[in-house]
């Protein structure tokens, strides 16, 4: 949330619409959402919330890491207190899933069962802004503001890799991926999350607490 929160309050300032932070939150609609689609594919049972943490906060980890070299200094703030926050979430995320796979058979069974149903949402991670002109991102690297996504994408590889081989768990051989939440294609599951979430603040415009 304290991620969430920086990030539309820099959003807010580079706009100067006079929006704030629960506006960004609260009154789109799912469409105009940006987000990865992993991050809003159901919880399941606890190895399907283990194992899509794993793989958003090995993206998120050196993503953060590498923003901290960011030429605008709000967006290098905000990173550096990310980063020590999402190195939390890889090493948190990492001994549950090394614990699930590596444990019973059952609890490696679901694993298992989680890895196979999360990976084709992985390929988003490493893609560009589809709002930026391309290939890759302007100014992007560490003379930038922004840091490619692709280029984190061997540091991924890594702790994910390494994560999988001592839980027992096995990569999926498809290289098939699921694309879109970039470009405000979601899947079903986004709507409903909206709704629980905006729910209060759209039946009490306005309202402070």
């Amino acid at each position: 949330m304290g991620q969430a929160r920086s990030l539309y309050q820099y959003a807010a300032s580079a706009e100067a619409a006079g929006h704030d932070e629960d506006q960004y939150a609260f009154l789109r609609d799912a469409p105009q959402y940006r987000n990865l689609l992993l991050v809003e594919q159901p919880n399941g049972d606890f190895a399907h919330t283990m194992v899509r943490q794993l793989f958003y906060s090995a993206f998120a980890d050196p993503y953060w890491r590498a923003m901290m070299r960011s030429a605008d200094p709000a967006l290098a703030a905000i990173a550096a207190k990310s980063e020590k926050e999402s190195a939390y979430h890889v090493r948190h995320a990492s001994e549950w899933v090394i614990r699930l796979g590596d444990g019973t058979a059952e609890s490696h069974a679901r694993a298992q069962d989680a890895v196979d149903t999360l990976w084709p949402y992985t390929g988003e991670l490493f893609e560009p802004d589809p709002d930026l002109p391309g290939p890759g991102l302007p100014d992007s690297g560490v003379n930038g503001a922004l840091v490619d996504p692709a280029s984190v994408r061997d540091a991924w590889n890594a702790t994910v890799g390494s994560v999988l081989l001592r839980a027992t768990l096995r990569v999926p051989a498809g290289t098939w991926m699921q694309s879109g939440g970039r470009s405000g294609r979601h899947s079903e599951h986004l709507g409903p999350l909206l709704a629980l979430m905006q729910h209060t603040h759209r039946a009490f415009p306005g309202a402070k607490w």
